[in-house]
């Protein structure tokens, strides 16, 4: 046996362990590590019971980042602008809490939790649900499992792009085509038909439109610098890292440091971000994540484009050494 073929079938043998390691500490990790950590939350009510409650919270070091409200109406206003997750309300009849699990339900759960674990024995904490999860999707799972086939979508076109050696405006367009469509079919799926979004249909194609696009020219721009190879890194930047780092069916806050802020970086993260705002908080809370996919999807355009000219550069020079060919003889 020659010794080319024994060595890929070596390197075969130990990249496949690796990136079974990989994709376990990336999808295992968060999981086991699922904790609140600085979580924005919300206390109003008269300054000395607002004191209290804000005290019990900051007794969970590192748990809970709590912000001061005047009153109620104060709160639920930070609730619906994705400021906060909740908010315990201080009343003349006990503490009030205020959820929006269509934030997030991990979070909701975990803030009744640890308001009804502080009240006293016996006492009922009335819980409004200020945002709600849609009754197509109560238990909020939906969006989540969005996000997975969203980035694989937008890692096969970037690939497409890649292996057919789509240049230029061509690469552009298909990027762009694709990715309108990945986004109309995914809200169509998801908001006509299953009823888990609820928010502005056009809208929700159009963040979902982004997503694929951000994630597809990231894939195309890596393919056009680093040919196979980019798709690769794309791919796993994308799924193994991407997805599970996104928070979607949890909380970014609930992941371990830095996963959390990491994913929220990468284009599923951001797009998941980006959907639960336009689809339950009427776009309050995007700008963040719109910002972060269109610098992908500039830096990916980018990346094509660059990679473009340095294909069509080598037969320009050739061409210009040589000279034109002779015209031919009538």
């Amino acid at each position: 046996m020659s010794a080319t073929p024994t060595r890929r079938m070596v390197a075969v043998m130990v990249l496949v362990p690796v990136v079974v390691a990989l994709a376990l500490w990336a999808f295992a990790w968060p999981s086991a590590r699922i904790a609140p950590r600085d979580v924005p939350v919300g206390v109003a009510g008269p300054a000395a019971a607002a004191t209290e409650l804000e005290h019990r919270f900051e007794q969970r070091e590192g748990a809970f980042d709590v912000h001061r409200y005047d009153d109620g109406a104060a709160a639920r206003a930070a609730i619906e602008d994705r400021v906060v997750y909740g908010a315990v309300v201080v009343t003349p009849e006990g503490p009030q809490l205020l959820t929006a699990s269509a934030g997030s339900p991990a979070v909701a759960q975990l803030l009744h939790e640890a308001v009804a674990g502080g009240a006293p024995a016996g006492a009922a904490v009335p819980v409004t649900d200020v945002v709600p999860t849609p009754s197509g999707d109560p238990r909020g799972g939906g969006l989540a499992a969005s996000v997975l086939p969203i980035a694989l979508a937008g890692v096969a076109a970037g690939a497409a792009v890649t292996v057919l050696r789509l240049r230029g405006t061509r690469a552009v367009t298909v990027l762009a085509g694709s990715a309108v469509l990945v986004g109309v079919t995914a809200v169509t799926l998801t908001h006509s038909w299953l009823g888990v979004l609820t928010g502005d249909w056009w809208t929700e194609a159009g963040a979902l439109s982004l997503t694929a696009f951000a994630i597809s020219a990231t894939v195309a721009g890596f393919g056009a610098l680093l040919d196979t190879r980019g798709v690769a890194l794309g791919a796993l930047l994308m799924v193994l890292i991407g997805n599970p780092f996104a928070g979607a069916a949890t909380a970014p806050e609930l992941l371990p440091e830095p996963a959390g802020a990491i994913g929220q970086w990468l284009p599923p993260g951001a797009g998941a971000s980006v959907l639960r705002s336009v689809a339950y908080f009427d776009g309050s809370g995007a700008g963040a994540g719109l910002l972060t996919l269109s610098l992908w999807a500039a830096l990916g355009l980018t990346a094509v484009l660059l990679g473009t000219a340095r294909a069509t550069r080598p037969a320009v020079t050739t061409e210009a050494r040589h000279g034109s060919a002779p015209a031919p003889v009538a």
